[in-house]
């Protein structure tokens, strides 16, 4: 079973934002998509560039550096889904925001 870490308050991250979160030292971009909380890795697959400091559209975030999208709800790019980040486990227990440290299996399915 993956260990938990809390990240943040949920309040801190309204809804439409992001931010970067630490994860057992790893850092991981934490959204907000119209209330419900999504993670994934923060380095962007082009070139690193950190997903959490990126502009979110709907689910939709855009990398700062190159431009490159990502559906984080999804864990792919919206015209490519076989580029894909790393997304997490996210719990919410009473204003508190917790991410797994262990990112999610992809099944055949997602692939």
């Amino acid at each position: 079973m993956p260990r938990f870490h809390k990240v943040a308050r949920a309040a801190d991250v309204p809804p439409g934002t992001g931010k970067v979160v630490d994860v057992n030292g790893v850092g991981v971009a934490l959204f907000n998509v119209a209330g419900k909380f999504h993670a994934v890795g923060n380095a962007c697959p082009h070139q690193g560039g950190p997903l959490g400091e990126g502009f979110l559209d709907g689910s939709v975030v855009t990398c700062p550096w190159h431009f490159w999208r990502f559906d984080v709800t999804k864990g792919h790019a919206p015209e490519f889904p076989e580029m894909t980040i790393d997304r997490f486990v996210v719990r919410v227990e009473t204003g508190e925001v917790y991410v797994s440290e262990i990112p999610l299996k992809r099944s055949k399915k997602e692939e």
